[in-house]
């Protein structure tokens, strides 16, 4: 059985504790552990700041999250109407040089990649879709 929930929130970081809070919520009803369930937050919070800084430029949007819970996997759908953009384009960061030394960014894709299960992105329609899943411990 598939559980799926949607709704839309503004190209605002002020919004993103909303999703946070509906995230947390529907995790721990499918009994997602608190570790999934800071792992996946921590994911969706930085694919939608990267949306609202870097896609939409901090000016006016919309941004769909969709969150499906079916056999044990939590698959997070984040949509968008910024310019074309796959967030998986970028490479890892080389962690292993000095932070001082370090090109700035990067770290938010490459934390998602850490934390999440399987990533995929597609520009489909004029629209930017980037789903994250995550696989329930047992």
């Amino acid at each position: 059985m598939e559980n799926s929930n949607s709704f839309t929130i503004d190209s605002d970081i002020l919004e993103i504790p909303k999703v946070s809070i509906a995230l947390d919520r529907e995790l721990r009803v499918h009994g997602f552990s608190e570790e999934d369930i800071l792992d996946s937050q921590l994911a969706v919070e930085e694919a939608i700041t990267n949306v609202i800084v870097h896609g939409y430029e901090k000016k006016a949007g919309k941004i769909v999250i969709t969150c499906r819970i079916t056999h044990g996997f939590a698959e997070v759908q984040i949509e968008d109407s910024a310019p074309p953009f796959n967030p998986l384009s970028i490479p890892n960061p080389d962690i292993s040089v000095n932070i001082e030394e370090r090109k700035i960014g990067g770290l938010g894709i490459f934390l998602i990649r850490q934390v999440m299960d399987d990533i995929v992105y597609r520009y489909e329609d004029g629209k930017n879709i980037l789903v994250m899943v995550k696989k329930k411990k047992v």
